[in-house]
């Protein structure tokens, strides 16, 4: 193991000790946000000190089996013995380096799902819908719960936009890859001489803003308009601006959200979504500026970047940043994610770990 490596894990563990100490003591619960800072560091920091107490045995076990095999007649169990702490002292540092993998702070957050309609007009629409009943299947698979915060319908039956609040642990860790254009290659309903046709859409996922507010909103920085809901609802919707539209003058953000008849609550559920809006673009710059010297080989989640291509006539979902393709497209339009997603969860932790091998070279 390199020295910069364990230097990083005997940190860890040393600092595993004063927290130790820290949440024992009688003062620990007087300052409760402090308390739960702690107790967060306290988990996060565990698991990988217990790994490196197992790698340390480890190798403590390796030092005791190689001063044996001086041992005529304990040479065959010493040399197993070594066998076997070699193996484990080589899968231990392998998960060593995946646990010191920096993480994402907004892994465990739940987020806004934005699916947008873009060219290839109503067959445009109709494909944001389906991109709409995958992602809802796929939280319903994975135990979230999913409400839809707006949506913007079509003439037939599809979404010129949906937005999606996904409620769940590690929702954001999973669905943050899918950020980007979605390209469809299939015949439209609308098409009468069955020729294929390629429309997009695009989807963003944005981590839900903390309760303890990631984005501080100026409220003399936004404009808040209310108006009658359109669409279906009954006499509700003729009777009361219960719809509200949320303006954030100083980058232009409009958001609209009217699906609940409570004026409060659409406020609320806007103030929300533009929230995470705000936090999205100045992540994204952050990001841009990181990615202007090394370019992540998942994508870097613009907008305007084809992630994945449908195509229904052959039966298959192509994912271009890593390469793969899937030959069973009625699955994954039926949420069944977990494959594709997990490819690219593997892909983006091979690339950090080839990140930090270049960092400790």
């Amino acid at each position: 193991m390199k020295t910069s490596i364990r230097d990083k894990l005997e940190f860890l563990a040393r600092r595993l000790a004063e927290l130790d100490a820290l949440l024992a003591s009688e003062t620990a619960t007087r300052d409760m946000d402090a308390y739960r800072k702690l107790t967060r560091e306290h988990a996060e920091i565990a698991p990988v000190a217990a790994l490196y107490a197992g790698y340390r045995k480890a190798e403590a076990d390796l030092q005791s089996a190689q001063s044996m095999l001086a041992e005529p007649d304990m040479k065959d169990l010493a040399e197993e013995e070594v066998r076997d702490c070699s193996e484990r002292l080589a899968r231990l540092e392998d998960e060593l380096q995946r646990a010191l993998l920096p993480t994402d702070p907004d892994d465990e957050r739940n987020l806004f799902l934005e699916i947008r309609a873009g060219t290839g007009g109503e067959e445009s629409a109709l494909f944001a819908g389906d991109l709409f009943r995958m992602y809802a299947r796929y939280a319903e698979r994975s135990r979230w719960k999913a409400e839809v915060v707006s949506q913007n319908p079509s003439d037939l039956g599809g979404y010129r936009e949906v937005i999606l609040r996904i409620e769940g642990r590690g929702a954001y860790s999973r669905l943050k890859f899918e950020s980007g254009g979605h390209r469809v290659q299939r015949v439209p309903q609308t098409e009468a001489q069955g020729r294929i046709h390629t429309s997009a859409c695009t989807v963003a996922v944005l981590p839900e803003a903390g309760e303890v507010a990631d984005v501080v909103i100026n409220p003399a920085e936004i404009r808040i308009d209310t108006f009658r809901a359109s669409g279906a609802g009954g006499q509700h919707v003729n009777k009361t601006d219960s719809a509200v539209r949320v303006t954030h003058l100083p980058t232009g953000i409009v958001v609209e959200c009217q699906d609940d008849r409570s004026q409060h609550k659409n406020k609320a559920q806007a103030l929300s979504v533009l929230a995470a809006r705000i936090k999205d673009r100045q992540t994204r710059a952050q990001q841009a500026q990181i990615a202007s010297t090394r370019k992540s080989l998942v994508g870097s989640g613009d907008r305007s970047e084809r992630i994945r291509t449908y195509n229904f006539p052959q039966g298959r979902v192509t994912d271009h940043r890593i390469n793969l393709t899937l030959y069973r497209i009625d699955a994954i339009m039926d949420g069944d994610l977990d494959e594709l997603i997990g490819a690219l969860c593997a892909e983006h932790q091979a690339e950090q770990l080839a990140a930090l091998s270049e960092e400790n070279a």
